[in-house]
C-alpha cells in the first residue's frame, strides 16, 4: 500500500522532552562526569516502581503516587546520562524498554491485588485491561520497528498512561474513572497503531 503524506502527528511525549531537552543536557553530563552509568538509573528507576508498588498493593495510594512521582525523572535521566557519554550500543534502550514493561506489570498487578483483597473483580479485570492494553501498545510499536516503521502515534503512549496513573493515585476518588480510561484507552492505542502500520506498509 502507498505511504501516506500527511502532517506529523502532535505527540506529547515529544513535546514534553524538547521542554525539558536543555535541563536533561545538564542534568545528564553531570551525573555522567560523577562517574553514574545510565542503566544503573535505569535499575533504580525500576526499584522505586517495586517500591511504590508494594506500597499501594496496602491500599495507600496517595503515596504510592508521591513515590512515584518523585520517581519519574529518573525514567529521563538514564537517556540524558546515555547521551552525554555517547553511548552508541543498543542495549540501554532494549533494558529500559524490558524494564518499563516490568513497571507496568508491577503497578497494575499492585491494583489488581489491592482489588481483589477487596472482592472489587470488576476493578481488578479493569486494571489488568489495561495492563494488558498498555503491553499491546508497545508490542505494536516493537513490531513495527522490526519493520522499519516508527510508531509513536497514539492516545495514551506511556507518557500519558503514567501521568494518568499518578492523578489517580494521588487523588483516589478519580480512581474508578482513570481505571476505564486506562482500561479503554490503551486499547485504543493499540488499534490507532496498527491502524497507522496498516496506513503506512
Amino acid at each position: 500500500m502507498e505511504k501516506t503524506n500527511s502532517t506529523p502527528p502532535f505527540i506529547l511525549t515529544e513535546w514534553v522532552r524538547k521542554q525539558i531537552a536543555v535541563w536533561m543536557s545538564f542534568l545528564g553530563g553531570m551525573l555522567y562526569r560523577l562517574g553514574m552509568h545510565p542503566d544503573w538509573i535505569t535499575v533504580a528507576g525500576l526499584v522505586v516502581v517495586f517500591i511504590a508498588s508494594l506500597v499501594i498493593a496496602q491500599g495507600e495510594f496517595q503515596w504510592g503516587g508521591l513515590i512515584l512521582l518523585l520517581g519519574l525523572p529518573l525514567d529521563a535521566l538514564d537517556g540524558a546520562v546515555a547521551r552525554a557519554m555517547g553511548r552508541q550500543g543498543k542495549f540501554g534502550g532494549v533494558l529500559d524498554s524490558t524494564l518499563d514493561r516490568y513497571a507496568d506489570a508491577f503497578i497494575f498487578g499492585a491494583l489488581s491485588y489491592h482489588f481483589a483483597v477487596l472482592d472489587r473483580f470488576d476493578y481488578m479485570l479493569l486494571a489488568l485491561a489495561a495492563l494488558a492494553g498498555g503491553f499491546a501498545v508497545s508490542y505494536v510499536r516493537a513490531r513495527a520497528g522490526e519493520a522499519g516503521l516508527s510508531v509513536k502515534v497514539g492516545l495514551l503512549d506511556r507518557f500519558v498512561r503514567v501521568i494518568i496513573v499518578v492523578a489517580v493515585l494521588l487523588l483516589p476518588p478519580l480512581m474508578p474513572l482513570g481505571l476505564w480510561v486506562l482500561a479503554l484507552g490503551t486499547n485504543f492505542t493499540a488499534l490507532q497503531r496498527m491502524w497507522y502500520v496498516y496506513r503506512n506498509t
